[in-house]
């Protein structure tokens, strides 16, 4: 039994942050799980640049209106949804992340939450648990789930390298370069057939959905 587990920012739709630095024209924003390992180190900046240029939740929920899920994306979840099951696993926020959901048909998704006030400063965040992705993957694995990960940025190396196969999506060169052992992919065709390929292996999915469509045609 298998579940993929896919990160949402990079790989399905664009980066939240940068979209924001873009649109408010501050460079610091920029700086994402790609480049700073640390994620609480990391947010705890981004509040600080906010607080400093005196911008809320509803500036950045104002930005993530305009942004559209990646070319194919939702194609690509919709395929892979229809063989087996997965979870999009972010650390984003459900402030963040709902709208761009129901553009990509609401997969699951596991993520954290921001601590705002009535006026909409954003003052802290909730994680879910700490090393959310590595946890919720090992949690899986240890109700029987073999996984299947993929993400770019080093906060998804942890989840990757726990799962019975990983793959780097759409990552920076450096990343590819310290973690050659996995395979990395540039389009959506190439990353779905490498998860067909790992749910062959099996076929618990592949056959029981060839099944389902064999006896609906009769």
């Amino acid at each position: 039994m298998e579940i993929v587990c896919l990160d949402m920012e990079g790989v399905l739709v664009p980066e939240i942050w940068i979209a924001f630095s873009e649109a408010t024209g501050i460079p610091e924003l920029k700086r994402t799980t790609r480049d700073e390992p640390d994620y609480d180190k990391l947010m705890n900046f981004r509040i600080g640049i906010l607080k400093e240029n005196g911008l809320g939740l509803k500036q950045i929920q104002d930005t993530i209106a305009t942004i559209d899920p990646f070319p194919g994306a939702k194609e690509f979840l919709d395929e892979l949804r229809s063989i087996t099951q997965v979870i999009v696993l972010s650390d984003t926020f459900y402030q963040f992340a709902m709208p761009l959901m129901k553009k990509l048909g609401y997969p699951s998704l596991f993520c954290n939450e921001l601590i705002s006030d009535d006026d909409g400063t954003i003052t802290g965040f909730k994680m879910r648990c700490e090393k959310s992705k590595l946890t919720t993957v090992k949690a899986l694995q240890s109700m029987g789930f073999d996984t299947i990960a993929a993400g770019d940025s080093f906060n998804d190396l942890g989840m990757i390298q726990a799962s019975k196969a990983g793959f780097l999506f759409r990552s920076t060169e450096q990343i590819k370069k310290d973690y050659p052992q996995y395979p990395a992919f540039e389009e959506y065709d190439e990353l779905l057939s490498a998860i067909k390929k790992e749910l062959s292996h099996s076929g618990s999915f592949l056959r029981s959905f060839s099944s389902r469509n064999s006896t609906s045609s009769l």
